[in-house]
C-alpha cells in the first residue's frame, strides 16, 4: 500500500478518534516577516517543517512552535495563533514567544552549541553552558504551557519534534497525564560513549523517557539510545522488544525513517512555473551545453560542503576536459551565524569557492557558481531539475531529507545522486553512488562516475530511487508513528 494524504486522514479518523493531535517543534512551518511591500509569509529552510506540514495538513490539529519572524506577533490573535496554510487554513499554528536571552541560550546555546555537536561526530567540540543548560530547561517549560493551554481537559497525543524540546514530555504530563506522547529525534544518536560526556544526561534521558514512543531514523541510533540508557540510569530495558521501564511508565523506542510528500514534490516539479524558472536558470547561465552538478545545504558544518568543495577541484585538476562543461551550482542559506564554528564555515567555503573559481575559470564559465540565499520552492525545485547530478555529502546526518526531495523532484527520470554513507538515507538509496565524504579522491572519481554514467544506466537506478520514495513516502511515516500512538491508547484504555 502507498500512503497518500487520503489514506492518512482516514487513519486519523479511525485511530485518533476524538483525541487532539498536537505536534510541537521549535521551528514554525510558516514565518512572517515585514518587508517594503507589507508582510511577507514564507516557509523556512527547514527539512523538518517541509517534511511535517503535509502531515499536518492531513491530520489537522495544532502546531506549537517558536514564533521567530519580526512580524509574527502582528498576525498572530490575542491567544498568539494563526490559521495556516494562508492560501488554505487547514491547522492552527500556536506561537511561542522567546526573549533574545531565551533565544541565545535555548536555540543558540544548548540546543546548537551542546546537543548538536554532541550528537553529530564529525569532529566539532560541544559546549556545555550552565547558563544555557537553565534558560533550554525554562523555555521546555514555556513551551509545555503553551501545550496545555491548547489541550485545556482534552485528551491529546502530543507528537514533540527533535533535540529542542527533550525535557517537553515530562513537564506536560505532570500537570495532565491523560495525554500520550510520542517524541522524533531528527538527528543522529551517538554511542554511550560520546553521550556521557554531557553533564546533563541524566535529565536529558529522563525527559526523553517521559514518552510512550521515542522515535528515531534507523535502528542503529534507537540501540545507540538504548545502551545510553542502560549506562546511565537505572531502568529495565528489554533489547528484544525496544523498551526501557523507569518509574512506573514504559517507553518504546522504535526506527521510522523520515521521507517527503513524493506526489506534491513532482507535481510541483512538473508545474509551469517551475518549467519556466528552469528555462531562466539555463539563460542567465549559459547552461545548454553544460553538464550541471546541484548541492542544496543548509550552511552547516556537518553537511560536507568544503569536502565536496574540495572533491570538485580535485576532479578538475585530474580532468582538465571538463573544465569548460561542467558547472555546479552550490545553494546555500547561511545558519546559525552567530555562533562561532558556523561563521568559520562561511569564511572557509567563500575562500574555497573563489580560489577554486580563480583556478579554473576562462571567459564567461566558473566552474562554482554559489547562491548564498533563501530560495522559494519554484527556483530550487529548477535547479534540482536541471541538475544531471546532485551532491549529498553530509559527514553525519540522521537522514538528509535533500537527497529524497531531488529524486522526488526528477519527473522526468533524469539524474545521478551521489549520497555520502554516513547519512540515514543511504541505507534506503542504495542505488545512488555511495560515497565517503572524508576520501576525496573517492569523491572526485563519483563526480567523474556520475557524469560518464549511461543513460539507460541512470534512468534504471532513477527508477529504482523514485519507487522506494514513493512508497516510503511522509505519508507512510507518520501512519507507522500514529499506528503506533493508537496503541497506547488502547492500552490505556
Amino acid at each position: 500500500m502507498s500512503w497518500t494524504k487520503e489514506s492518512l486522514q482516514e487513519l486519523v479518523k479511525a485511530k485518533v478518534a476524538d483525541r487532539l493531535f498536537v505536534s510541537v517543534s521549535n521551528r514554525e512551518p510558516y514565518i512572517h516577516t515585514f518587508s517594503n511591500d507589507g508582510i511577507r509569509c514564507s516557509v523556512p529552510a527547514s527539512g523538518l517543517t517541509v517534511a511535517l506540514d503535509p502531515v499536518m495538513r492531513a491530520c489537522g490539529g495544532v502546531w506549537v512552535a517558536w514564533g521567530s519572524g519580526d512580524a509574527d506577533r502582528a498576525v498572530a490573535d490575542e491567544r498568539s495563533r494563526i490559521e495556516v496554510p494562508p492560501e488554505a487554513p487547514q491547522y492552527s499554528l500556536r506561537r511561542v514567544w522567546l526573549t533574545k536571552e531565551e533565544e541565545d541560550g535555548y536555540y543558540l546555546g544548548f540546543s546548537n552549541e551542546a546537543l548538536w555537536p554532541l550528537c553529530h561526530v564529525v569532529y566539532a567540540r560541544p559546549t556545555f553552558n550552565q547558563a544555557d543548560w537553565d534558560i533550554y530547561k525554562r523555555v521546555n517549560q514555556l513551551f509545555a504551557e503553551a501545550v496545555l493551554d491548547e489541550i485545556g481537559d482534552r485528551e491529546a497525543f502530543i507528537f514533540i519534534q527533535d533535540y529542542h524540546l527533550a525535557l517537553l514530555s515530562r513537564l506536560i504530563k505532570a500537570k495532565n497525564p491523560k495525554v500520550i506522547t510520542a517524541q522524533f529525534w531528527h538527528i543522529p544518536w551517538p554511542s554511550a560513549e560520546i553521550f556521557r560526556i554531557c553533564p546533563w544526561q541524566e535529565e536529558i534521558l529522563d525527559g526523553l523517557l517521559g514518552n510512550d514512543l521515542l522515535g528515531f531514523h534507523v535502528a542503529y541510533h534507537c540501540r545507540n539510545f538504548l545502551e545510553t540508557v542502560d549506562r546511565t540510569l537505572e531502568c529495565k530495558i528489554d533489547y528484544e522488544g525496544s523498551t526501557v521501564s523507569r518509574g512506573g511508565g514504559t517507553t518504546l523506542v522504535h526506527p521510522f525513517p523520515i521521507s517527503v510528500d513524493f506526489e506534491r514534490i513532482g507535481q510541483d516539479a512538473a508545474g509551469g512555473e517551475v518549467i519556466r524558472e528552469m528555462q531562466n536558470i539555463q539563460r542567465r547561465w549559459g547552461l545548454s551545453d553544460k553538464f550541471v552538478g546541484v548541492g542544496v545545504d543548509r550552511l552547516d558544518y556537518t553537511k560536507g560542503i568544503s569536502e565536496r568543495l574540495k572533491a570538485l577541484d580535485k576532479f578538475f585538476a585530474k580532468y582538465p576536459e571538463y573544465q569548460g562543461r561542467v558547472v555546479f551550482f552550490q545553494l546555500g542559506e547561511p545558519s546559525r551565524i552567530h555562533i562561532k564554528k558556523y561563521k568559520e564555515l562561511n569564511a572557509e567555503v567563500d575562500d574555497l569557492v573563489e580560489e577554486i573559481n580563480w583556478k579554473y575559470q576562462s571567459g564567461n564559465w566558473k566552474p562554482i557558481i554559489y547562491v548564498r540565499e533563501h530560495l522559494s520552492p519554484a527556483p530550487l525545485l529548477a535547479f534540482q531539475r536541471l541538475a544531471d547530478f546532485c551532491v549529498v555529502s553530509s559527514l553525519h546526518d540522521g537522514m538528509n531529507l535533500v537527497a529524497k526531495e531531488f529524486i522526488s523532484s526528477s519527473v522526468d527520470g533524469k539524474g545521478v545522486l551521489i549520497l555520502s554513507r554516513f547519512t540515514g538515507a543511504a541505507r534506503e538509496l542504495t542505488d545512488a553512488l555511495l560515497i565517503n565524504p572524508y576520501a576525496i579522491d573517492e569523491f572526485a572519481e563519483a563526480i567523474k562516475e556520475a557524469i560518464e554514467m549511461p543513460e539507460e544506466e541512470g534512468q534504471r537506478r532513477m527508477a529504482r530511487l523514485r519507487e522506494i520514495v514513493q512508497q516510503n513516502n511522509i505519508y507512510c511515516w507518520a501512519a507507522g508513528i500514529i499506528s503506533e500512538l493508537a496503541k497506547f491508547e488502547f492500552a490505556k484504555g
